[in-house]
């Protein structure tokens, strides 16, 4: 049986006006850029924008949001320059560890999807540690994508599903939405509601292709570095605005015409 659409409106959530999305997805970009219309190494904006991720959970946290997901590093940002990537890597290792006791603290579930093992073992290991030791807070999860592939993540579910139909476990018409979603990296969590995108580019970047099947875009030409709590809530306005139909009219779900 396929998997149903999800529900026409967000969750209401405490701290503001308006429905609340379950799960929201950013596409973090414009650091670079920031940087250099600073003035600024593109280091500084990758730093600078870890900021934004620490103001950005707080508030989706603050808001009741079940679970906010993370383009961090893509498989295609692998082609950076190795010295960028490095620093990247860095700062990743020092936002794990900055950010342990807040997240224990308020019982946020850190996860992360992508191609975690080719990361650095130095990455790993305190990324690894922080996942197991969250794993059972029951507050708002943080999902970070690392790594992350959407086309490869499609792939990696097609194979372990071909591996169960091979051994017998699963029969090939049994295949269906549901069976895909539960291959997924982000299995067990709702779609994306809202799909965000800072610095004002115009596609989605191999990022949730399966996911955001559903999800409101929201594309602003504020680089992450200056996207803060009242860039949020502007987004969470816009979703708010909306009337999520999923295939119905207007009068089905008591809209009007």
């Amino acid at each position: 049986m396929a998997a149903s659409p999800p529900r026409a409106s967000g969750a209401p959530g405490g701290g503001g006006a308006g429905p609340v999305p379950r799960h929201v997805a950013i596409i973090m970009d414009g650091n670079g850029r920031w940087a250099r219309s600073q003035g600024l190494p593109r280091i500084k904006g990758h730093e600078v924008g870890a900021e934004s991720v620490r103001e950005i959970v707080r508030a989706c946290r603050k808001r009741g949001v079940k679970a906010l997901t993370l383009y961090s590093f893509s498989t295609e940002n692998w082609r950076r320059p190795p010295d960028e990537v490095g620093a990247l890597m860095t700062l990743l290792k020092q936002y794990v560890l900055s950010e342990r006791s807040e997240i224990m603290d308020n019982g946020i579930r850190l996860q992360a999807i992508g191609q975690v093992d080719r990361l650095p073992k130095f990455v790993q290991l305190p990324l690894r540690r922080l996942s197991r030791d969250s794993a059972r807070n029951a507050g708002m999860v943080l999902n970070l994508a690392l790594s992350y592939g959407s086309r490869a993540e499609i792939v990696d579910a097609v194979q372990e599903i071909a591996t169960q139909v091979k051994r017998g476990r699963l029969k090939a018409k049994d295949i269906d939405e549901t069976t895909i979603s539960r291959h997924l990296y982000t299995r067990g969590l709702p779609d994306p509601d809202l799909l965000i995108r800072t610095s004002g580019e115009m596609r989605v970047s191999n990022f949730l292709l399966w996911q955001i099947a559903y999800a409101e875009l929201y594309v602003t030409e504020t680089p992450w570095p200056e996207f803060r709590e009242p860039q949020l809530e502007a987004a969470f306005a816009a979703y708010g605005s909306r009337e999520r139909r999923f295939g119905k009219t207007s009068a089905q779900l008591g809209g009007g015409a």
